[in-house]
């Protein structure tokens, strides 16, 4: 049997499942949350956040370059480190948010679901689970293929809300002076920043690429390319969702709306945005269908390191897909979804991710320094992009941390 994965995945496709793993249904709720902190400065807290994201993102693409491998992260960690405990401990790490972004999407999907059909919380999440593990068995070409048209539904209908705010955007020149926040005012600035960081989490899911190494054609060079497609084609559009928003909906009620992109919608057709909730809908599944892809890859993977028990990386003899990780990880992830809060453990995942992005820039700079020469086809990056990537993720790190103890927490999308 050919314990191979099936490469089939081209440059287009990859890009479309990278922007389908960033571009959750928290677009649509999360300019609010950010302009509690940045006020009508929420659009330049976007910037700053996907510059930082950009960062992580960069490693990323440089690390893929180097080692297109499945379990991404932890064949990162073992090559720069060549401590296999770590390696290990952070393949689970991936593997675990996966699982509790799952299981936290498939309960988003409850409350999307019954705005259209009423259907019981258990059956609802059963179902989508179901049919979302079925599909990421099927083929990952099926799967992929899925989650680009949904993708493409998403974006077209952040497009149709661009297009509706087209005269709020003409407007912009002479309300560009109250959106130009003042450059001596520190207190201003820390708003900013705090509206940054949680904006940061609107860019997690970059990271979910990688590990798609395996099915994907020429991964040296198609891996990097679609990382920083997708973080840039993402960026574009979260800063000018957010600068639509607070063109269009006064500062109180753009923070105290749950779904303000709705609401923009709302006020030009009711029509368009109820189509707006069922795009949101498409989100969800979407995300749900993403993780369950992402973590069967890294169960694959730390299998056939010999990072985890080797039964995990049995391929379908023609299917070509790791069907027993995949199973395995849709019967996990439906216990999770169907029996707990998982409000815990989804703070805990947004600062297991950050610890990964730390650890991965670290990666970088400790495989940069032992080679003498970057490998023929490997992406050339400056020492100081891992660096500045490292930094940030201990400021967020202590951020989170001074969230938590004092109450608060940074809420991932």
């Amino acid at each position: 049997m050919d314990q191979t994965l099936k490469r089939s995945i081209g440059l287009p496709m990859l890009t479309l499942y990278g922007l389908g793993t960033i571009l959750g249904a928290g677009i649509y709720v999360l300019v609010g949350k950010v302009a509690v902190t940045a006020g009508l400065y929420a659009p330049i807290a976007f910037l700053i956040a996907a510059s930082l994201a950009a960062l992580s993102g960069y490693s990323y693409a440089a690390l893929s370059s180097r080692f297109p491998q499945s379990a991404g992260e932890a064949v990162y960690i073992q090559q720069a480190f060549g401590i296999k405990w770590l390696s290990t401990l952070v393949g689970w790490m991936v593997i675990l948010t996966g699982i509790v972004s799952a299981a936290t999407i498939s309960k988003g999907f409850v409350g999307y679901l019954q705005v259209f059909v009423p259907i019981p919380d258990f059956w609802a999440i059963t179902l989508l689970l179901a049919t979302m593990t079925f599909l990421a068995f099927w083929g990952v070409s099926e799967s992929v293929m899925v989650t680009a048209i949904t993708t493409v539904l998403g974006i077209i209908g952040l497009a149709l809300i661009l297009a509706v705010s087209m005269p709020a955007f003409m407007t912009l020149p002479e309300r560009l002076p109250e959106l130009t926040p003042p450059l001596d005012d520190s207190g201003v600035w820390f708003g900013i920043l705090l509206g940054a960081f949680l904006a940061f989490y609107a860019f997690i899911g970059f990271e979910d690429m990688v590990n798609m190494a395996e099915e994907v054609k020429e991964p040296e060079k198609t891996l990097p390319k679609a990382i920083v497609a997708a973080i840039i084609i993402s960026s574009v559009l979260y800063y000018f969702i957010a600068l639509a928003g607070v063109l269009q909906l006064p500062l109180n009620d753009l923070i105290n709306s749950k779904a303000p992109i709705a609401d923009i919608m709302a006020q030009h057709s009711e029509s368009l945005a109820w189509f707006v909730s069922l795009i949101s809908l498409a989100a969800v599944v979407n995300g749900a269908l993403v993780q369950i892809i992402m973590g069967s890859r890294v169960l694959y993977g730390m299998g056939k390191q010999g990072m985890a028990p080797k039964w995990l990386a049995t391929i379908h003899a023609t299917r070509k897909t790791p069907y027993v990780a995949t199973i395995l990880l849709g019967i996990v992830v439906w216990v999770l979804a169907t029996s707990l809060n998982l409000t815990t453990l989804a703070k805990i995942t947004s600062f297991i991710i950050i610890v990964i992005f730390l650890l991965v820039n670290i990666a970088l700079l400790v495989v940069m320094k032992q080679e003498r020469h970057a490998p023929t086809g490997a992406l050339s990056i400056h020492p100081v992009v891992p660096v500045f990537g490292a930094l940030m993720s201990v400021m967020f790190l202590s951020v989170q941390i001074y969230q938590v103890m004092s109450g608060g927490a940074l809420a991932g999308h």
